[in-house]
């Protein structure tokens, strides 16, 4: 709602002396008639922050995802649960100015010189709070690159305002996509939510080979994403949610939870008649890693 007529409806509630109704106007978001889509997204290699969307097929991606969006959408805002901001007990970020974190560590100067300047929205991060009130808020975060890099394709115009929901990394992974149902009710109120991670994320086996200039996959990547892609479609999420356990390279895929728990999120989120599309399936740019990435429309 445009500041303006924000303040005209107090005024005219604060005339009327209903301040009962005040309090129920300021206490929901107004819900749009459209629901608003869910997204799960790899948010790149680092080393492909500086990298052009003529060079990198899933910068590009992104972007025309984007557009799409703007287009038959009206985004108020987004929620990206980010793999970058792990806690003990879950976050939001009230914070009205995102502060970019660079937490990236020993990369050249020009990694540090791109610039995403996306303001948050308290408003609808305080509703994070109603819906789920052992949610704990802080102005302690930012956009991580978790959030910012992905960001930057997505909505390069930085139009949106963004906050991220921490990741307990202490939690069960049916915490993760529990929490993820209770936030149903924002799809309504214009609030695209965005699981953000990697569905094969095995950093020490990526820098193995990386370290001489190998970045070839291993092989058993694909075997395993094709798994995950099967089902993510059949909607098997009780294997997703035991990843851990229900295949025999999950625990290669997935060795720490914090890249792979964002897509309990965005499947927590789906209604039965959702449809699920996969809108990147590319090829990784390093080993032991993926960036397949779906969207979720009703």
């Amino acid at each position: 709602m445009e500041r303006k007529k924000f303040l005209q409806s107090i005024l005219a509630l604060t005339a009327m002396g209903t301040l009962s109704s005040l309090k129920n106007f300021t206490d929901t978001l107004p819900s749009q008639s459209k629901k608003m889509p869910v997204l799960f997204t790899s948010h790149g290699n680092p080393m492909d922050i500086p990298v052009s969307r003529s060079e990198r097929e899933f910068w590009q991606k992104l972007y025309d995802l984007g557009i799409n969006l703007q287009k038959n959408y009206e985004v108020k805002a987004a929620l990206v649960v980010s793999a970058h901001w792990c806690t003990k007990g879950t976050f939001v970020n009230v914070s009205p100015d995102q502060k970019q974190i660079y937490d990236y560590y020993g990369f050249p100067e020009e990694y540090y010189k791109v610039y995403y300047n996306a303001k948050g929205s308290p408003e609808i991060a305080h509703e994070v709070k109603k819906i789920v009130p052992s949610v704990s808020e802080t102005t302690e975060w930012g956009l991580d690159h978790g959030a910012w890099p992905m960001l930057m394709h997505l909505f390069p115009d930085a139009n949106i305002p963004v906050f991220q929901l921490s990741i307990d990394y202490y939690a069960k992974p049916e915490y993760h996509y529990e929490l993820g149902k209770q936030l149903k009710s924002l799809r309504n109120k214009g609030v695209l939510i965005i699981g953000s991670g990697a569905l094969i994320h095995n950093l020490p086996l990526a820098m193995q080979k990386m370290r001489t200039n190998n970045t070839t996959p291993y092989g058993w990547e694909a075997e395993y994403d094709a798994w995950i892609k099967q089902q993510i479609d059949s909607r098997n999420f009780a294997n997703l949610i035991n990843y851990q356990n229900s295949h025999k390279l999950g625990k290669l895929a997935a060795p720490t939870p914090d890249h792979y728990v964002p897509v309990l999120y965005s499947l927590g989120l789906i209604d039965k008649t959702d449809e699920i599309k996969h809108f990147f399936e590319g090829e990784p740019t390093i080993p032991a890693f993926s960036e397949r990435s779906f969207i979720i429309e009703s």
